[in-house]
């Protein structure tokens, strides 16, 4: 899938040059391998698919976003404008 845009600055910095600064040390691994599986993934379908991230949809006032679970508390959240694009990506703490 083609990452289209990265919201969260750190996250940008991080899948862009492997700098990892600005984001929590016990993340970058785990973050790592998220961005590198949904970058390999051909379609959203496939995001659901193991290694399973949690990959589900928001509902609410954030219907038409998706999340994925990086730890207990922290989601990569984003939007799918087509099958095969991942726009807005963020990192965000939960709780």
């Amino acid at each position: 899938m083609e990452i289209e845009s990265i919201t969260h600055k750190a996250l940008r910095r991080f899948f862009e040059t492997g700098n990892a600064r600005g984001l929590p040390g016990n993340l970058v691994d785990r973050l790592q391998k998220m961005l590198a599986f949904i970058n390999a993934a051909g379609n959203a379908d496939e995001l659901a698919t193991p290694p399973n991230y949690g990959f589900h949809a928001l509902t609410g006032d954030r219907a038409g976003e998706y999340a994925m679970t990086a730890t207990r508390n922290w989601r990569l959240t984003f939007k799918l404008p087509d099958a095969e694009t991942v726009s807005d990506l963020d990192l965000e703490d939960y709780h």
